[in-house]
């Protein structure tokens, strides 16, 4: 190497220091973390107003978490806090994992999106109203099969986990009953008696007057459904093949399908609107919503999403990224659509997860005593979830302004967390 050349070499060297420099100067440091903490008061101020009894938040972009932590209560009587690493169900944001897993299970070669479902199934799914026509894995990726959750499914999908007297606990949600642990049967066998004529749960509301692909019809049984045919197309169990394929490579080491597969003591305990504590519960359809993790793992999903809407996400190759969050559906396809509710992902969905009307990316969900949204913006490619252990009924308008206040909240400091 030459004398002028090893002086450009040299000057490189002196200037990639300097802008390391630059990028971690104590004043930046100082910044982010005076941002941290300020960020920090005012949600525990949110708290402290009493309507939310635990919470859990994280803020992530591409590159990682920016923040994550815990608010109040995640067990009134023993006064033990809410953290980061607390965990709980997070109701239907779980379906995001069915899509993931779809798409791994069309990258290993085990289905196409667009195979009939029947080609995977041990019994017939067929919609009485159109016997004809065929439910693709597309329709019930998109809640477009025509499969309906009917009042049935509301009144028998959730039980205990243990064996406990219901006579004193109130288990309306309203319309989400939970059952005895004696009414637990399996997952195959609860779909199939759902979804079959004269099966143990079929009643003629189980399904809509649509053709497939047709009516946007949100449904949890469909979902489940779509878990089933994963199984069957891939030979493991969902929560085994969703362990190998999503939790493990992404480190998410406290999160799981049942209580067995996590650390119960870190177990948030869930309450009522009147701040009465609910059983632990799980459901016969636990793919459509039974995901338990903690504010910590699903910084790591969110910001895994956010890099693969942006070519870059290691679950999946970049082509099943995109067509994972590809919109799929036209306007005439719905009945109505919220256009005033910027996080809402049914206005256009992709293969379980979807659009609002103002672009945000990602999934919503609401069971007994747990609220949860997770988004992320597709311009600033930066993200947040919100988990709380309190129902959020409209009986209770307080909790949910605090609610939508510390979503609004954790939007203004994106740009001072980085």
């Amino acid at each position: 190497m030459n004398k002028t050349a090893i002086l450009y070499f040299l000057f490189g060297l002196l200037t990639v220091s300097c802008n390391q420099k630059k990028s971690t100067t104590p004043e930046n440091k100082t910044e982010a973390l005076t941002a941290k903490d300020s960020l920090t008061a005012k949600l525990d101020s949110i708290q402290k107003n009493g309507n939310i009894i635990g919470f859990g938040v994280a803020m992530v972009n591409e590159d990682g978490v920016l923040y994550e932590k815990g608010f109040g209560f995640s067990n009134i009587e023993t006064k033990e806090k809410y953290t980061k690493n607390t965990v709980q169900h997070i109701a239907s944001v779980s379906k995001t994992l069915i899509g993931i897993s779809l798409l791994k299970a069309q990258e290993l070669g085990k289905l196409q999106l667009d195979d009939p479902v029947n080609n995977y199934l041990p019994f017939k799914v067929t919609n009485p109203n159109r016997p004809k026509e065929t439910i693709t894995i597309r329709h019930l990726a998109t809640h477009t099969s025509g499969i309906n959750d009917s009042e049935i499914y509301m009144n028998t999908s959730w039980y205990l986990t243990e064996n406990q007297d219901l006579s004193s606990i109130r288990t309306d949600y309203p319309a989400q009953q939970l059952n005895p642990n004696s009414s637990k049967v399996p997952m195959e066998e609860y779909v199939r008696g759902y979804l079959e004529e004269n099966g143990a749960y079929y009643n003629n509301n189980n399904y809509i007057v649509f053709d497939p692909g047709e009516r946007y019809n949100y449904s949890n049984i469909g979902a489940t459904l779509c878990a089933l045919v994963i199984e069957k197309a891939t030979g493991k169990p969902f929560d085994v093949f969703t362990k190998e394929h999503i939790l493990k490579p992404l480190g998410m080491n406290a999160s799981g399908w049942s209580l067995e597969a996590i650390d119960v003591s870190k177990h948030s305990r869930l309450y009522r609107n009147d701040y009465s504590v609910l059983p632990f519960y799980s459901a016969m359809t636990y793919p459509d919503g039974m995901f338990i993790s903690s504010p910590t793992d699903m910084a790591k999903y969110l910001a895994e999403l956010i890099k693969g809407y942006a070519g870059k996400g290691t679950l999946l190759s970049k082509e099943s990224y995109s067509e994972l969050l590809t919109e799929q559906l036209q306007e005439d396809n719905f009945e109505h659509r919220n256009t005033s509710n910027p996080y809402n992902g049914d206005y256009s969905p992709a293969l379980f997860i979807g659009y609002s009307a103002k672009g945000y990316v990602g999934h919503s969900g609401g069971d007994a005593g747990v609220g949860t949204w997770m988004y992320f913006d597709t311009d600033k490619k930066t993200g947040r979830y919100i988990v709380i252990n309190t129902d959020m009924g409209n009986d209770n308008r307080a909790k949910e302004l605090e609610y939508y206040a510390i979503w609004d909240l954790m939007n203004t400091y994106f740009d001072k967390l980085k």
